[in-house]
């Protein structure tokens, strides 16, 4: 094979490539926060806290917000050198700051051994991955759309989202076996494993992800002389708005939070669903959500991003009050019906959208600070949304009221929000952004 007819190949493998990457950093990155969620629910108020009251409830679920405090912080940060250095050189930083930061939680001595410092390390770790996240999804869906064709971006940078339902089914399976432990195990050595246990995800993407190289886009820009000393100050020039959009419409993230953590609590402690059974309900969910995400991505690049997300938010606030309802029913299989619906056919469709919606809001110059930070921001609904519906009265009985009052609040918001974006489906790669820029 010659040399111009090799690369030519190379090229096309690309966006197959980079999705793959981005799959795989996501699944990383879920299976990290999911761990912690899950155990944050389950074990934490029993390990890292003086008693196992409501208020040691509160504190643990308090701590999974944590990572969302740091990652806006992380977004300026990370998102600077996303657009200055490169997308992929990024995103091996990320990835080893997730890995070791998990690694971590596993080694640290409980309440029993070392007081008040055993939260505090376990805040500070959580610190760590939210500084990771804040640029993992940023990073991963910039350089999938600028890898995949104009055609099918949607479709592609799904995938970095779908590789969040991988990691959730992969930390579920994980953990399923440690909640069935006695509890001298569980609370001892076996919560421990699952957070190991990431390193060998961690490894796995490290080598698939160091074989990627940079974006045509971002390779072009930097060839042009493009590149922004300072792209958050070209950010808040030109794409202010957009990045007000984005942090509303990012508000939709709480439904997988609400839905991951809370309900689980819920259904483990008002409807005495077995707590094996909460997370089979997760794996369920998620399970679907890895065939109907490309496929919501796949409608989107023929009928645009907004009708696909709107469509998503809209079902999430309507089926979730179903959902927890179910879980007092004593009905296995509604419970696991519901579960489908309210994840794989609603939620699915806004959470394989954004990617792509919200990156093409923005020019090359700016787009992984403007993506980073605007999710960022509007995520921090999503990391505070347990714990505040907690504080609601949420996990009481009755408390599907409030918490499905909260999700149909935020899914009205992201909801409303998408309606004011402009439609960029049809608008080629290398022109994405540009009229915002010339027009602010």
């Amino acid at each position: 094979m010659s040399a111009p007819m090799q690369e030519s190949v190379e090229h096309a493998r690309t966006p197959k490539k980079a999705a793959l990457a981005s799959f795989m950093g996501s699944a990383v990155e879920y299976y990290d926060f999911f761990i912690f969620g899950s155990a944050a629910a389950l074990i934490f108020p029993h390990v890292f806290f003086p008693d196992e009251s409501a208020q040691a409830s509160i504190m643990s679920l308090a701590t999974f917000g944590f990572a969302y405090i740091a990652r806006p912080i992380g977004a300026v940060f990370v998102g600077h050198f996303g657009d200055r250095i490169g997308r992929q050189k990024v995103l091996m930083f990320t990835l080893v700051m997730m890995g070791a930061a998990t690694f971590i939680i596993g080694c640290i001595p409980d309440f029993n051994t070392i007081g008040w410092w055993a939260p505090a390390i376990l805040v500070l770790c959580r610190l760590m991955q939210g500084l990771s996240a804040a640029g993992e999804q940023a990073g991963a869906s910039s350089l999938t759309l600028e890898h995949a064709p104009d055609n099918r971006r949607s479709f592609f940078t799904s995938w970095t989202l779908t590789g969040t339902q991988g990691g959730q089914i992969l930390a579920a399976l994980v953990f399923i076996p440690v909640v069935a432990l006695p509890d001298e195990i569980k609370y001892g050595i076996g919560w421990r494993i699952p957070f190991w246990l990431s390193a060998i995800v961690v490894l796995v993407t490290y080598f698939i992800r160091r074989s990627l190289h940079e974006t045509p886009t971002f390779e072009a820009a930097k060839a042009n002389n493009e590149i922004a000393k300072l792209p958050v100050g070209v950010l808040l020039k030109n794409h202010w708005r957009d990045v007000l959009r984005v942090i509303c419409c990012a508000f939709i993230a709480a439904v997988s939070t609400v839905y991951g953590t809370l309900a689980i609590k819920y259904g483990s402690e008002v409807g005495n669903v077995d707590e094996g059974i909460t997370l089979w309900l997760v794996v369920a969910g998620n399970a679907g959500a890895l065939f109907t995400q490309p496929l919501f991505g796949t409608i989107a690049d023929r009928i645009g991003r907004k009708p696909v997300f709107i469509y998503g938010a809209v079902g999430s606030a309507v089926f979730m009050p179903f959902y927890l309802l179910s879980m007092e029913s004593g009905n296995m299989l509604l419970q696991f019906a519901l579960s489908v619906l309210t994840f794989s056919c609603a939620y699915a469709a806004a959470n394989a959208v954004w990617p792509s919606f919200y990156a093409e809001m923005f020019s090359a110059k700016v787009r992984f600070s403007g993506l980073a930070i605007g999710t960022q921001l509007g995520f921090l609904m999503a990391g505070f949304a347990p714990s505040i519906v907690a504080a609601m009265g949420g996990i009481q009985e009755g408390g599907w009221v409030a918490t499905s009052l909260f999700t149909a609040a935020i899914c009205a918001v992201a909801a409303v929000s998408a309606l004011t974006a402009r439609e960029t489906y049809r608008v080629p790669t290398a022109e994405l952004g540009k009229r915002q820029a010339v027009t602010v």
